[in-house]
């Protein structure tokens, strides 16, 4: 089969794939995450082996400059880049960088130690390079598809903080009285990660590409003079004429750059980076060192990042209500402007407040950041064509990155001054 022009593809009448699509998707995004969202799960083991080295934020500062300065470059080359082959770098990247980790801590026994401190930070930045590839380049590849592909992935990235939050509590429940019951749940846990890790390579690479419905987006998407599908196309039994079909229409279609696509959607760039300069400013580090002893001890941090998690997923589904969900760009950054003032409630809950309404303010933290997110994401592409889609999807992906290591940074003024740094 060969890629025809754009004005002849017919347009899908039953959308053959869909749902398979969708749960492909949501399966995807759940690894783009779980790795990472792993590392912040079990950072409560990490606080028992490194108590003094503030383990949550520093991983996760050590985490994002590599994810962003990655992405940086993928998004600057984004046109020329081979999707498929980004996309199976960074999910093999995930798989074996969550393998190291469960080696390393097999090796070392679990014990403390700067050595084997460092040895996580190295794997921890590997963690970010393998998003970048990730995450970027499958929201660009999404981007040009329907809007409910790329809803059901951000609802999977959201999945894996609910799925190993939950994990997290089962194991610990589990095996808490067993001895070194501590360390075997996270063991299991673990593992768990890598498998899910390597079953998204088997599912990008052998059955998401061959979906009607992606193959009908992807020979849209090179019609209209995208080169970054064709090795997708080429998985799937679709091959050009001679790639230079797809170079003949880039050069006959012109499209908008980079510069031109920032300028036109900056308002939606500044939302995804303010969403998460917030939630990141707060989670999760606040969460296990700003929040005081209470009534639950240990499991304390554990149920604050379980809550937040399973609302930013259960807030991913909402949009696909089309009467509640914000279109509306003055809408939008009203909305995540107004988040700010989340800074001062978790200040005076923290300081007089008891766990009860903890509990309720991370909730409302997650809805928000899990909605807007969704919001931005499948309504700022809209009204492209497919390689200016690919593009706009890289650039949102990095000012949310950016937002991230701004929050990030930001998440140890609340220990700077407070006798804790």
């Amino acid at each position: 089969m060969t890629i025809a022009d754009s004005s002849t593809i017919p347009s899908p009448t039953r959308l053959e794939g869909k749902y398979s699509g969708m749960v492909v998707c949501w399966i995807l995004g759940l690894g783009s995450l779980v790795a990472w969202n792993s590392m912040l799960t079990i950072g409560d083991y990490y606080y028992e082996l490194f108590p003094k080295y503030h383990p949550s934020r520093v991983l996760t500062l050590v985490y994002q400059p590599f994810a962003l300065a990655t992405m940086a470059v993928l998004a600057y080359n984004e046109a020329r880049i081979n999707t498929r082959k980004r996309n199976l770098t960074g999910f093999a990247l995930f798989f074996l960088s969550t393998f190291a980790l469960l080696v390393l801590d097999l090796a070392t026994s679990g014990t403390g130690g700067l050595g084997n401190y460092i040895g996580i930070c190295a794997i921890v930045a590997a963690f970010g390079v393998a998003d970048a590839f990730v995450e970027g380049g499958m929201v660009g590849d999404l981007s040009f598809m329907c809007p409910e592909f790329i809803q059901s992935y951000l609802a999977g990235l959201a999945a894996s903080g609910a799925l190993t939050s939950a994990l997290r509590l089962v194991t610990k429940a589990a095996f808490e009285r067993a001895s070194n019951g501590f360390r075997k749940g996270v063991m299991l846990f673990l593992a768990i990660s890598t498998f899910f890790e390597f079953l998204c390579i088997l599912l990008y690479a052998f059955i998401f590409p061959k979906l009607p419905i992606v193959k009908y987006y992807r020979t849209k998407a090179a019609a209209e003079g995208s080169k970054t599908v064709v090795a997708d196309l080429a998985a799937a039994g679709i091959q050009s004429e001679a790639t230079e079909r797809v170079d003949n229409n880039a050069k006959q279609l012109e499209r908008l750059s980079n510069k031109q696509l920032f300028f036109q959607n900056i308002d939606y760039f500044l939302d995804l980076y303010l969403i998460y300069v917030l939630t990141l400013s707060i989670f999760p580090g606040f969460l296990y060192e700003n929040t005081g002893s209470h009534k639950l001890g240990s499991w304390y941090a554990l149920v604050l990042i379980a809550v937040y998690n399973m609302f930013d997923f259960i807030a991913r589904y909402i949009p696909l209500i089309e009467k509640i969900k914000l279109k509306s760009r003055k809408g939008l950054m009203i909305a995540t402007l107004s988040r700010f003032l989340f800074i001062p409630c978790f200040y005076f809950t923290a300081k007089y407040g008891d766990q009860g309404w903890m509990i309720m303010l991370i909730s409302v933290l997650g809805l928000t950041n899990g909605y807007l997110t969704v919001c931005v994401l499948t309504v700022a592409p809209q009204g492209y064509k497919g390689p200016e889609q690919n593009a706009l999807g890289n650039l949102l992906v990095l000012c949310l990155l950016a937002g991230i290591l701004s929050g990030v940074a930001l998440d140890w003024l609340w220990i700077i001054g407070n006798g804790k740094f």
